[in-house]
């Protein structure tokens, strides 16, 4: 009788497992399957990170994987997309791309090129003066400074996203992306601003992520941010880079749990193994 329950106690133990498993469905929460592409697929670097530095690693796609593992919170190096971005010689023309999976779908994240910011360009700089309080300035000011943005090198300075994670929501399907940056980017953009226009932003402390274009499950945009978090590092090699965290967003589908099927098959079986033990010791 104490094998007969010895036995039986393993077939329930069994079923009890499986039916936890069916309950709590698995899903998968970071970009993973990761490849570089675009039309210059070598221009990019990849930053990993210690607990205060980034620092530079080899360009190799177990790297790639292993930087974007982090979060918000805990940030593990990023990925620079057109690295050579503010070079002389650089082709605006061609692009870098972060391409995987995240749960069960498809997504690329890009560098910028000339054509991107002949969408997007009027829209960004228009929202980075809203967010700096300047957004009632006549048209002819912001239209000369936007003039002079763009003669400055100021679209090749935000053309090449840092990325360093990309993290989906089990529950809501959202997309999380993190950006490095500067947690004060105000000299980047005084740099590329006409001397007239910086007495508007004189005692501003500007933040402002560099863009990334995605494409996801047949959606297609671009994302930026102008409020960064305090990422706890900094770049080894200038003392000043990914000091920020730009967080950004998609609107993702939920992923996809453990097929139900398949449950239902491994309960089966559980189930099944439990009476065939009985029935030996029954004999």
């Amino acid at each position: 009788m104490k094998t007969l329950l010895k036995g039986l106690s393993a077939g329930v133990f069994s079923l009890a497992s499986w039916s936890a498993i069916a309950i709590a469905p698995v899903f998968a929460g970071s970009i993973n399957n990761v490849t570089i592409g675009g039309s210059a697929p070598n221009d990019y670097l990849v930053f990993n990170a210690d607990a205060t530095n980034t620092f530079l690693v080899a360009n190799t796609l177990a790297n790639v994987q292993n930087v974007l593992d982090g979060n918000a919170t805990s940030p593990t190096g990023n990925v620079e997309l057109a690295a050579s971005s503010e070079q002389p010689n650089f082709d605006f023309t061609k692009n870098t791309t972060l391409q995987g999976t995240i749960g069960g779908k498809s997504i690329t994240l890009s560098s910028l090129t000339a054509s991107d910011w002949s969408v997007i360009g009027t829209t960004w700089f228009n929202a980075a003066l809203t967010a700096y309080g300047l957004g009632g300035l006549p048209n002819n000011i912001k239209n000369f400074a936007f003039s002079q943005f763009e003669s400055n090198g100021g679209f090749q300075k935000f053309s090449d996203p840092n990325i360093s994670y990309v993290n989906q929501n089990d529950n809501t399907g959202e997309i999380s992306i993190g950006l490095a940056g500067y947690l004060d980017a105000t000299q980047l953009l005084l740099s590329v601003l006409p001397d007239s226009f910086k007495p508007f932003l004189t005692g501003k402390t500007l933040q402002a992520s560099e863009l990334v274009k995605y494409d996801y499950d047949g959606q297609s945009g671009y994302l930026y941010s102008f409020n960064a978090t305090n990422s706890g590092l900094v770049a080894a090699d200038d003392g000043v880079s990914h000091t920020g965290n730009y967080e950004v967003y998609i609107q993702g589908s939920r992923p996809v749990p453990v097929p139900a099927a398949f449950l239902g098959i491994a309960l089966a079986g559980a189930m099944g193994a439990g009476m065939l033990k009985r029935r030996q010791l029954n004999r």
